[in-house]
C-alpha cells in the first residue's frame, strides 16, 4: 500500500511538473470528453461502497468493524453533503448528464460486481476483504482527474473527497489492510485465505476501467449517437419544406443509418462549420438563441458535444456551449477553474462560501436536505439494513436512518 501511493503520488508531481512546462491535459481533450467521462462511470459511482454492505450484518464482530465504518463513511454517516452516492448524483445532475442508461453492458460489469460482493460477505468474505484493498487504493488516474475537472470549471469534489477518506495513514486504504490481518486467523490455512484475499483484489481489474473509458472517446461518434437518439422521437416531425440536396430531414431521418449520411449532408451543404464558431452554423442556430427552433430538444451535455465537435481543436480551451463570445479583436478570457470561480461567487455574495467544498444549489439536493431533516413517518417500522442499502442510502429515509445507527454505535 506505501509503495503504491508513492508511485501515484510522484507519477503525479512530475505530471504537474509537465503541466507547468506547458504539456496539454492528460485525460480530458475539451470540455464535453470530461463530462462523457463523469457519465460513462456513473453506473459503477452509484453504487459506491456497496460491496461492503454485507459488513453491516456483522456490526458487532470488532473483526469487520474498519469495514463498516468504510461502508458508513461511504454513506457519509447520514450527511447529505458527504453520502458519496448522493454527492454523485448532484454531480450528474448540476451537468444536465443522465445516470448512463444508454450504455453498453460493459460499462455495467464493475458495478454489478461491487453489488454481488455485497451480499457474499458469509461466504466470500476473504474475496471482500481482497476487493476492498485494491479499489481503496490510491490510484493516479484520481489524482489526475481531481485537477483537470477542476481546470475545465467542473466541480471535482467527488473525485477529491477519495484523495482524502482513502487516505493510507488513517482512512479507508489503512482500515483495508488492518482487516486483512484482522481476519486471517478465522481460516485454518492462511496461504488459502491470502490466494482468495488476491483473487478478491483481481476483481478490480473487471469491466471498463477510467483510463479505458477516457481513451474510448470519440467525439464524433458521440454526436452521431446523440442525434441518432433524437431521430427516434423526431422523425416524422419535420415539415417538408426545407430540403437536403434534394431529400427531406424527414427522408433523412427515416432510417437509423441515415443520420451519419444526414450529417455529412449538412457538413456538404454548409449548415454545419466544422472547426469555426458553431454562431456561425446554420444548424447551431437552430438549437441554441432566442429564436431557436429546435430550443429545449437537446440537454446541456448534448449541446456541448455538439459545441467542442464543430469547434474541433478550439474546444481545447474548455470553454461552456452558452459562455458569450468575446468582442472582436479581443483575446477569448481563459476559462475559470471550478474553484476560482466558486471564489468569485463567494466574494460577490459575502456568503464566504468554501471553495474546497461549494454549497450546493440544484432543487434534487434542496429537495433532499428538506426531508432529511424532518421526521419521516412510518421509517421506524421499515427495517433499517433494508434502507441502508445500495439502492436506498441516499435517500432521505436512508440518511435518517444511517444518522441514527451512527449515533447508537457512538453511543450517542
Amino acid at each position: 500500500m506505501d509503495a503504491s501511493a508513492h508511485r501515484a503520488t510522484d507519477a503525479y508531481q512530475d505530471y504537474l511538473a509537465g503541466r507547468k512546462a506547458g504539456a496539454p491535459r492528460r485525460f480530458f481533450k475539451n470540455r464535453s470528453h470530461a463530462l462523457h467521462f463523469i457519465q460513462a462511470v456513473a453506473p459503477t459511482k452509484l453504487v459506491d461502497g456497496s460491496w461492503l454492505y454485507g459488513a453491516l450484518r456483522h456490526g458487532n464482530d470488532a473483526r469487520l468493524l474498519g469495514l463498516v465504518q468504510t461502508y458508513l463513511e461511504e454513506l457519509g454517516n447520514g450527511d447529505v453533503t458527504k453520502n458519496h452516492v448522493l454527492l454523485y448524483r448532484e454531480l450528474l445532475h448540476a451537468n444536465g448528464l443522465s445516470e448512463g442508461g444508454h450504455l453498453p453492458d460493459e460499462y455495467f460489469e464493475q458495478g454489478a460486481i461491487q453489488l454481488a460482493l455485497g451480499h457474499t460477505i458469509e461466504h466470500m468474505l476473504p474475496e471482500v476483504i481482497g476487493f476492498n484493498l485494491g479499489y481503496e487504493q490510491l490510484p493516479l488516474h484520481l489524482l489526475i482527474t481531481s485537477y483537470e475537472l477542476n481546470e475545465l470549471g467542473i466541480d471535482p469534489y467527488y473525485f477529491t473527497l477519495h484523495v482524502t477518506v482513502d487516505n493510507a495513514d488513517s482512512g479507508h486504504a489503512r482500515k483495508a489492510v488492518d482487516a486483512v490481518f484482522q481476519n486471517m486467523s478465522r481460516f485454518a490455512d492462511a496461504h488459502a485465505f491470502w490466494a482468495r484475499v488476491r483473487r478478491g483484489y483481481r476483481l478490480n481489474e473487471l469491466g471498463l476501467g477510467t483510463n479505458a473509458v477516457i481513451a474510448g472517446f470519440d467525439q464524433g461518434e458521440e454526436v452521431l449517437r446523440i442525434l441518432s437518439a433524437k431521430r427516434i422521437a423526431g422523425a416524422g416531425a419535420h415539415s417538408d419544406y426545407c430540403r437536403i440536396e434534394g431529400r427531406t430531414v424527414n427522408q433523412w431521418l427515416s432510417q437509423p443509418q441515415g443520420v451519419r449520411d444526414f450529417v455529412d449532408a449538412l457538413v456538404r451543404k454548409d449548415w454545419i462549420l466544422i472547426n469555426q464558431e458553431p454562431s456561425e452554423s446554420r444548424f447551431w442556430q437552430l438549437l441554441v438563441g432566442d429564436r431557436a427552433e429546435m430550443f429545449g430538444v437537446f440537454s446541456d451535455y448534448e449541446l456541448q458535444v455538439i459545441h467542442d465537435w464543430i469547434r474541433g481543436e478550439a474546444s481545447a480551451d474548455g470553454r461552456r456551449f452558452d459562455s458569450p463570445l468575446p468582442p472582436a479583436n479581443e483575446l477569448p478570457a481563459r476559462v475559470l477553474s471550478f474553484r476560482a470561480a466558486q471564489r468569485l461567487r463567494a466574494r460577490a455574495t459575502d456568503a464566504g462560501a468554501s471553495p474546497s467544498r461549494p454549497a450546493t444549489a440544484t432543487p434534487f439536493a434542496r429537495r433532499t436536505r428538506e426531508r432529511a431533516a424532518n421526521d419521516i413517518r412510518g421509517e421506524a417500522e421499515r427495517d433499517v439494513l433494508d434502507l441502508l442499502a445500495p439502492n436506498s442510502h441516499w435517500t432521505p429515509d436512508g440518511l435518517s436512518a444511517t444518522q441514527r445507527l451512527v449515533s447508537g454505535m457512538r453511543g450517542e
